[in-house]
């Protein structure tokens, strides 16, 4: 009887290194560290508390909202709104403690209501953007232009266009204030983040939110309530809008509608891009998002301490988007 086993091919040593691949997991990481070595090489005093200041009070901002807006894309969708929420947060929070919505018993009433009025109107408008996706079945870049566009006219309704300068140091401590030499923003930055890893890595919401990226249909029949899902993760993003939104006008000591969140949608999503979150949705990184908003920043900063137009920059950042999408479809072939 012949014999009919299957002959394996001899091994032909260790794995082939894969350079691909390597780039498509780690390339955020890589580009992170090799900005910080070339600016370490040609920054001057790259390497102090000063500059590390400057670029943490930058990115929080972006930070903050790149982390609602990785929920948002991971299933499947995309918020234009949040810089036009941010705007109207801003505009509210200083009509609300400086009394001119309405009469104050106490100053710290108005201090009190600035943090929370503000954040909730925000995550109410954000809940619409869902309401609009799921309910009225618009696509998502359709629902949230609504936003985009009609949200920064209402924040300047609010203020019929005025520029509110204040000086409220209890206000101001979202966005100027120190714990232990930290900047307080920081703070609140990375306890947003890391609650965010951690609700999609070990929660049922968070495998849901995935699911419904991955495949909406499958995640239908398996029992998700997909509207539910979505309406919550826009309402996530609203919120998180409002909360950037504040710490904006309290680092800049004005709340000007025209310039709150201005162009903050896309430096959000970029930092999602390249920090390796699926555009088509599916999978996320939380963590990833941060490093792709460092990476920006970096650039943008390594350019303009060496003497590059802030033009320049804005071209990286494009070129940055491109070689992450491109990394991105790599790992599907």
């Amino acid at each position: 009887m012949a014999d009919t086993a299957t002959t394996l091919p001899p091994a032909h040593g260790a794995p082939r290194f894969d350079v691909r691949n390597i780039l498509t997991r780690y390339g955020a990481w890589i580009a992170l560290a090799l900005l910080i070595l070339v600016n370490l090489a040609i920054t001057p005093n790259f390497a102090t508390w000063q500059t590390l200041n400057v670029n943490l009070t930058q990115v929080c901002a972006i930070v903050i909202v790149g982390v609602g807006m990785t929920l948002v894309i991971a299933t499947g969708g995309i918020d234009l709104s949040v810089g036009a929420l941010m705007a109207i947060a801003g505009a509210l929070a200083p009509l609300i403690f400086l009394g001119k919505l309405f009469p104050l018993p106490h100053p710290a009433v108005g201090i009190a209501l600035a943090f929370v009025v503000p954040v909730l109107v925000a995550a109410a408008l954000g809940w619409f953007n869902g309401w609009l996706v799921t309910r009225l079945r618009i696509q998502p870049i359709i629902a949230t232009l609504v936003l985009f566009i009609a949200g920064r006219g209402i924040a300047q309704v609010f203020t019929n266009g005025n520029l509110q300068v204040f000086n409220l140091p209890s206000f101001q401590f979202i966005g100027l204030g120190r714990v232990f030499g930290i900047p307080f923003q920081a703070i609140l930055m990375i306890i947003i983040v890391a609650a965010a890893a951690w609700m999609l890595r070990r929660t049922v919401f968070g495998r849901q939110i995935l699911a419904i990226g991955g495949n909406e249909k499958a995640a239908r029949l398996s029992g998700i309530h997909v509207a539910s899902v979505k309406q919550r993760v826009y309402l996530i993003s609203g919120l998180l809008s409002g909360i950037a939104g504040l710490i904006v006008i309290a680092r800049n000591s004005a709340a000007d509608a025209n310039l709150v969140g201005l162009g903050m949608e896309l430096d959000a999503i970029a930092a999602v891009a390249v920090g390796g979150t699926l555009l088509t949705g599916g999978r996320a990184t939380v963590i990833g998002t941060l490093v792709g908003a460092l990476i920006i920043q970096l650039v943008r900063y390594t350019l303009l301490a060496n003497g590059v137009p802030d033009a320049a920059a804005l071209v990286a950042k494009a070129a940055i988007i491109v070689l992450a999408v491109w990394l991105q479809r790599q790992s599907h072939r």
